[in-house]
């Protein structure tokens, strides 16, 4: 019998162990989806040079844009993760409810439904970019169980559908969310309101402060070879630097916005992209006419348009958003005519925007712009036409130089002014396709040999040699003039023997053109009627001798940069100038002892905060990082750098935007972030520098790694041939791997 039990113990516990093991590999049979993404892991790799910039190797474009994807939710997925849930209109359930205006924007021009099926519409290899992001940051999330997403637990493929172009300020963002939430806040009941919303142009420079790109022709290089700058003005952190390969075709060196699969401003082996925010009309206001259809028996609501009444596509959205207590939902109308969704009121009537939205297209063009290897190809893809908000400055390796103003354009009739709201009902006033590439603003290999573009006019791109203000419609180049766009022709008029290292010279010059008109005009006042204010006598002798440079030891640029800010704050505007005109006026033509009484204020501001009004302007500009929060804070009693930049408000080419939050001191939050200088030839080169560091992440050794080099404009080569990425590598590992050092 104790034999016989003990048999039954024995058999019982192997029962037992059979069963668990059994229940083991059930489980790990039942989840598929890890193991598929462990095997797309293996055939990637990502190496990491001494800056962390992440070079992605992998045999299918799909497995880099894996990598890619998994590369940057490493050094930064928070800013992934909100790029998307702000897009795809999510925000609120991170920020709350008044985030939901902006959500319901979003859902206004695409619902999720309508992403899906944009999604299944696109050509297969597009597909499989887009199955290979979402995989590449689900894959992170599931090796990082430590990481807590704030709102998107798993992402999907048809997510980058909202999300089609990398601009900082993308075509809906100019879109106000004032006059959306007027309409729609009230729901349906709006309607009969009287309310107005006018209309304010939001010029990408006005709105995001601009960018600067440089082509050069050999022609006035040493080496023969056409050069490229790359210098976009964004917030600091906005993107990251990657590059990203496969055996497919695919080198791509550059910029990437956070969360995309595709380098936005960047270069390969052959051709370099620099795109720069665009004041082309790329987006209209139709006023339409709202009846209620009397002889429907639901009432249904209908638009007039021509002889016809048409029905208004109407449907509902449910938002989610953070409360105290949790989520709460909240369900608004969507109401949209052919020309595009309700946005707002004008007159007590209802008013469509629309906007470029072709998602699929988009998105090809985006991604296949990093593939192209010359002029011909480049103007094949430039040809897709859904490139709305950016102008491009281009160069190559067979030496060619191009500039295109704008890329999506609709063909308008003339006969009425897009600028303002224009009459839905009206026919003539429909959008009648797009211009071609051929009928757009374009210069390509201009005699002068190099281009500019500062987000300005498309008209002094190429000094003499620059398109002409007549030849085209008013709608394709509103653009003003501004200050960095004089500064750029000026460094680049007469330019020659070029190199890198020059063309760095040129993106730095430190001249201030905008503080030539306003320092001017107030030594102008002081000496017409200064005797009231004996105190300005040294101040105003400290800018008379100025000579209109920013550097970090200059008493004078501290002085400046006050002065134009106490203008701003206490100056009249009386008729609504902006940027340029407004400095302009203040510096020409407002009255003599406003600009006094305004600097007596500039002055005694500057002794109230830093205890003298000769304070260097080190003393005052500075960089500091001091967290990887998107939301920038500062404070004046941590460690901060000096810093001899300036705004790019006065013409500063090399801009650095530089804010107080609850401090005295002025801590950058935008400008220069990304720039690199290209030269193309029998092989690339290139330098790069990246505002602080690759990383979001304060632990990180490449968080600040670049900050001094930044400030001190001491740019890194480029690896970018295999040889000396691996002659630099510092980690070499297969995504999931999180071991450190070199194999």
């Amino acid at each position: 019998m104790r034999f016989s039990a003990v048999f039954r113990w024995w058999v019982a516990l192997c029962t037992v162990v059979v069963l668990t093991a059994c229940e083991s590999e059930k489980s790990v049979a039942v989840d598929p989806e890890l193991a598929r993404l462990e095997a797309r892991a293996a055939a990637v790799t990502i190496i990491r040079d001494d800056y962390g910039v992440p070079h992605i190797y992998a045999k299918t474009d799909a497995d880099a844009v894996f990598g890619l994807l998994y590369a940057q939710a490493e050094d930064d997925f928070p800013r992934v993760e909100r790029n998307y849930y702000w897009a795809i209109g999510r925000l609120a359930e991170a920020e709350g409810e008044a985030a939901l205006f902006s959500d319901l924007r979003a859902r206004l021009y695409m619902s999720t439904d309508e992403a899906k099926a944009a999604y299944a519409k696109a050509p297969p290899w597009l597909q499989a970019l887009c199955d290979a992001f979402a995989d590449g940051l689900n894959y992170y999330l599931a090796t990082h169980p430590e990481v807590t997403p704030k709102v998107l637990t798993r992402f999907e493929p048809w997510m980058p559908m909202f999300f089609f172009e990398g601009s900082i300020g993308g075509d809906i963002e100019q879109i106000p969310l004032d006059g959306i939430k007027a309409f729609y806040g009230e729901g349906r009941s709006i309607a009969l309101a009287q309310l107005e919303q006018a209309r304010e142009p939001t010029l990408g420079y006005e709105q995001h402060l601009g960018s600067n790109g440089f082509a050069i022709a050999g022609e006035h290089t040493r080496s023969g070879n056409a050069m490229l700058l790359i210098n976009p003005h964004t917030s600091l952190y906005f993107r990251g630097e990657v590059h990203v390969v496969s055996e497919e075709g695919l080198n791509a060196y550059g910029a990437v916005t956070w969360g995309q699969f595709f380098v936005y401003q960047g270069f390969n082996e052959h051709t370099g992209w620099m795109h720069t925010s665009t004041g082309v009309d790329f987006m209209d206001e139709f006023v339409e006419e709202i009846v209620e259809d009397a002889d429907g028996a639901d009432g249904a609501l209908m638009y007039r348009y021509g002889d016809e009444l048409r029905p208004v596509e109407v449907s509902e959205v449910t938002l989610r958003y953070k409360t105290a207590d949790g989520m709460a939902e909240r369900t608004f109308p969507r109401y949209r005519t052919h020309h595009g969704p309700i946005t707002h009121m004008l007159d007590g009537q209802w008013v469509a925007t629309r906007i470029n939205w072709d998602p699929v297209t988009a998105l090809e063009q985006s991604y296949v712009r990093s593939k192209k290897s010359g002029l011909e190809g480049f103007n094949e893809m430039m040809d897709l036409r859904t490139n709305s908000s950016n102008n491009t400055v281009y160069a190559d390796s067979s030496g060619n130089i191009a500039y295109y103003h704008g890329n999506f354009i609709p063909r308008r009739n003339t006969q009425f002014d897009f600028s303002r709201p224009v009459d839905g009902s009206n026919p003539a006033t429909d959008w009648q396709g797009l211009h071609t590439v051929d009928e757009i603003v374009t210069v390509i290999n201009p005699e002068n040999g190099w281009l500019q573009n500062c987000n300005s006019t498309p008209f002094t791109a190429a000094g003499a040699f620059s398109p002409r203000r007549e030849d085209y419609p008013v709608y394709m180049a509103p653009d003003k003039e501004n200050f960095r766009g004089i500064h750029a022709q000026q460094v680049l008029e007469g330019v020659s023997d070029l190199t890198l290292e020059g063309l760095l010279d040129l993106a730095y010059d430190n001249y201030l053109p905008g503080f030539e008109v306003l320092i001017s005009g107030l030594i102008e006042a002081y000496d017409a009627g200064g005797d009231p204010y004996p105190e300005l006598a040294a101040p105003i002798a400290a800018l008379r001798d100025w000579d209109r440079r920013t550097r970090e030891d200059s008493v004078a640029m501290s002085l400046a940069q006050f002065y134009g800010m106490q203008y701003r704050e206490d100056g009249a505007n009386p008729r609504g100038l902006r940027r340029m005109a407004l400095i302009n006026y203040f510096g020409q033509e407002s009255p003599l002892d406003e600009r006094l009484r305004v600097f007596a204020s500039a002055v005694k501001r500057l002794e109230n905060d830093f205890g003298q009004w000769n304070t260097p302007w080190g003393e005052i500009n500075r960089f500091q990082r001091l967290s990887g929060d998107i939301n920038l804070s500062f404070d004046d009693d941590k460690p901060s750098l000096p810093v001899g930049l300036a705004s790019g408000d006065w013409g500063a080419l090399a801009s650095y935007r530089a804010v107080g939050r609850n401090t005295k001191r002025l801590y950058g939050v935008s400008g220069n972030s990304f720039v690199a200088v290209v030269e193309f030839g029998d092989r690339v080169r290139a330098k790069s520098i990246l505002a602080g560091g690759q990383s979001g992440d304060p632990e990180s050794p490449h968080f600040y790694d670049q900050a001094q080099p930044y400030i001190d404009r001491e740019f890194k080569d480029v690896a970018f041939y295999r040889e000396d990425v691996d002659a630099r590598a510092v980690r070499r590992y297969h995504p999931g791997e999180r071991l450190q050092g070199t194999d």
